[in-house]
């Protein structure tokens, strides 16, 4: 049975978040807590970045799971339990259950990264594949549930999960007591939630900002609606926080006690990720990287000393290179055009050589000759340059009109 037919929840308190933290001792890592000499410069204060992607399965998601199934009943636990994710709370679910002696099948769309698919047997559980979407995958597993009795584990709508996550909240004081701001991804809301609960029950003066993908923002209408929304159609490369709809659970409490609500764009998501893996030798997930693009996109709305959460490093191999050229494209260091030149011999060369004068570093070259749009003597050029800034696309696009050629776009 889905819980939210059962008895109302109770409330998650300071004590519940503390006596989670007691459970994971030994289970869950207390994440390192990095400083970051750029984001510092740029805020004007000191910037910290706690790094749950360095937690046990990359992400914050084992914590909440370990106190979910921790605290079943034991016919519960003989029963299994059962979850549906894309990636990370996959894995934390997998991780916690082998680690409890628990039974568990993990639901995971078809098109799930097979890094990741592989990651949660390899953690043991067993791999159901279903569905083009969460969604489809979410109805799958609470059938599933409905029909063998497993226990449906819900990635962030329970008060345990929420005690859980709050632990990251507890280490962010003990590592960081001067913090003046925290600022922490949302999708469902679980891991918001938590910190929000188990931080300002100790340091009510501490100013929690929430960060969603622009594309994928549940969050804002919901609390001007005062309750929970969905909207249609959530989309954004931040998987780990691509949720339509809010946890009831977590709802509550954002709207109690996180103090603001801040959406950034695809590009903002994709130069984060980048800062991070070159200036922070991070690798960290796009979702995990939001509070690094907050802070990138308006850096004097923050209060130092502040704390960015990189919530996870699950990210799949394809789509790092692509969000990494996304993000050497939003910050003005890989440009594309098209042009057309005369079909004769040399006449590549003599372009390469054009964009060589100006330092212009090419990383791919699509040369077509046969295309109905052209002409007898014409070749279209694709480039794709690695350039050093957007003065030097400037100085790229002018060094190609001066030597004559159009450049398509």
């Amino acid at each position: 049975m889905n819980y939210r037919e059962a008895a109302p929840l109770p409330p998650v308190t300071l004590d519940d978040v503390r006596g989670a933290q007691k459970m994971l001792t030994g289970v869950a890592r207390v994440t390192a807590m990095e400083g970051s000499r750029y984001l510092t410069q740029l805020v004007g204060a000191p910037v910290h970045l706690k790094c749950e992607n360095l937690q046990r399965t990359g992400s914050f998601k084992l914590r909440g799971a370990y106190i979910r199934i921790a605290g079943l009943l034991p016919e519960e636990r003989a029963a299994g339990v059962v979850a549906a994710s894309a990636g990370n709370h996959a894995q934390g679910v997998a991780l916690a259950s082998s680690l409890l002696g628990v039974h568990s099948t993990v639901f995971m769309p078809k098109g799930a990264p097979l890094p990741k698919i592989s990651a949660t047997r390899e953690y043991g559980a067993e791999v159901r594949l279903h569905g083009q979407v969460v969604d489809e995958t979410l109805a799958a597993a609470q059938e599933y549930a409905a029909e063998t009795g497993a226990v449906f584990i819900h990635p962030f709508d329970h008060p345990d999960i929420i005690a859980g996550q709050g632990t990251v909240g507890l280490e962010i004081l003990e590592q960081c007591p001067e913090v003046r701001t925290i600022v922490v991804g949302i999708g469902g809301g679980g891991l918001a939630a938590g910190i929000a609960i188990a931080v300002k029950a100790l340091r009510p003066d501490v100013r929690i900002v929430g960060v969603q993908a622009a594309g994928s923002a549940a969050y804002p209408p919901s609390l001007a609606a005062g309750r929970p929304v969905s909207i249609e159609n959530p989309a954004t490369m931040a998987d780990g926080i691509k949720v339509g709809r809010p946890g009831d659970v977590p709802f509550a409490i954002i709207g109690n006690l996180v103090d603001e609500v801040r959406t950034v764009s695809e590009d903002e998501l994709s130069t984060a990720l980048l800062l991070c893996l070159e200036r922070a030798k991070l690798v960290v997930e796009p979702a995990g990287a939001s509070p690094v693009a907050a802070l990138l996109s308006d850096p004097g709305a923050f209060e130092g000393p502040v704390v960015a959460v990189l919530s996870g490093g699950n990210v799949d191999p394809l789509l790092m290179q692509r969000v990494l050229r996304h993000g050497m494209a939003a910050q003005g260091r890989y440009l594309a055009v098209r042009l057309r030149l005369t079909d004769r011999p040399g006449a590549l060369a003599t372009l390469l050589g054009v964009l060589s004068v100006v330092d212009a570093n090419v990383l791919d070259v699509s040369h077509v000759r046969t295309d109905p749009r052209l002409g007898l003597t014409e070749a279209e050029v694709e480039l794709h340059l690695e350039t050093k800034g957007p003065a030097h696309c400037v100085e790229v696009g002018e060094a190609l009109r001066k030597a004559g050629y159009t450049v398509i776009d």
